[in-house]
């Protein structure tokens, strides 16, 4: 198949586009490198077209990148929490407005299959553990919600156009090529690079709280069994289905600890019920978090060049966070 892979120098979009060639599909990538990194896609790079490319800009039409293609992977967006709560319209343009773009290009080009990134930040702080993907729709902060408006957009082109669309909500990523540059964010980053300073973890809280880590290899697998065999205008939560606490992330990475205030908007646990995904397509998550962990400390000077976040770094980033999403 002739795949386009939009954020594909990003951390999930690199980690598929290495997947899609191992298997022997074409591969083009759109990215404007705004998160993304080349040096994510050295090992492909001989093998792919590469295209820094805007897709919120419709004075450059992207609708020619689009022709012959067979499946589209649309992974580009922006992700972090404190900047779409400093920022909103930003996060609007590019997981909304961009996400249109890329829909109405595909319908032109008459694709052959749509895969959306959507997150499972949609819910909120979930009533139900594990949690399917009919469970209440409650997002907490801007960059779930333009998440979510992205996913609803793809899926009533679905019902309206007909388009092979199909939804995966994903839980927490993790894994190489993931981002080691930017704002405050994913528990990972923080952590190691935390490691490589020696300065001390910093643990949210009472650390207690939960998250469904999947790693990054089972995730793109899942992806491209999807494109092979998804039904149109589906939706599937992607986990691992285990919930594991973020103390047990601090001890299996070692080193000291210090806690941080809790965050408001933020759920105590994290637990995606892939019963669907799973019988769907005869799929089963193979990396333990354990296992998962220990490949990512081999190669721990991936995160050399990224920020070293303090619990004093850490309350300036988060100061809007607080203001505006703890209850009055």
């Amino acid at each position: 198949m002739k795949c386009l892979v939009t954020g594909g120098a990003g951390f999930i979009g690199s980690n598929l586009v290495e997947k899609l060639i191992r298997l022997g599909h074409q591969v083009v990538v759109l990215d404007n490198l705004s998160t993304g990194r080349l040096s994510n896609l050295n090992k492909v790079k001989s093998k792919i077209e590469f295209v820094e490319v805007d897709i919120t800009n419709r004075k450059k039409s992207i609708d020619d990148y689009f022709n012959d293609i067979d499946w589209v992977f649309h992974l580009a967006g922006l992700a972090d929490i404190v900047p779409s709560i400093k920022n909103p319209d930003s996060y609007f343009q590019v997981n909304v407005k961009g996400t249109l773009n890329i829909l109405e290009a595909s319908k032109k080009a008459k694709i052959k299959k749509l895969i959306y990134a959507a997150s499972a930040s949609c819910y909120g702080i979930p009533d139900d553990y594990p949690t399917d993907e009919k469970s209440k729709i409650d997002p907490q902060y801007p960059y779930a919600l333009t998440k979510l408006l992205g996913e609803q957009l793809v899926l009533h082109w679905a019902k309206v156009y007909h388009m092979p669309n199909v939804s995966l909500r994903f839980f927490n990523a993790y894994g190489p090529n993931s981002r080691t540059t930017g704002a405050y964010g994913a528990v990972f980053g923080v952590f190691l690079a935390q490691k490589l300073a020696k300065k001390p973890l910093t643990i949210v809280g009472d650390g207690k709280q939960t998250r469904d880590f999947i790693h990054i290899f089972d995730l793109v697998d899942i992806v491209v069994r999807v494109a092979e065999n998804g039904e149109l205008g589906e939706i599937y939560n992607v986990g691992s289905g285990q919930e594991t606490s973020i103390s047990t992330v601090a001890d299996i990475i070692g080193g000291n600890k210090v806690k941080i205030p809790k965050r408001p908007g933020e759920p105590d646990r994290s637990l995606a019920d892939i019963s669907k995904i799973k019988s769907h397509f005869n799929w089963q998550p193979k990396i333990a978090i354990d296992e998962g962990i220990k490949m990512l400390l081999k190669n721990i000077n991936d995160w050399r060049e990224a920020p070293v976040w303090t619990p004093e770094t850490i309350k300036e980033e988060t100061k809007s966070w607080f203001k505006l999403l703890s209850k009055k």
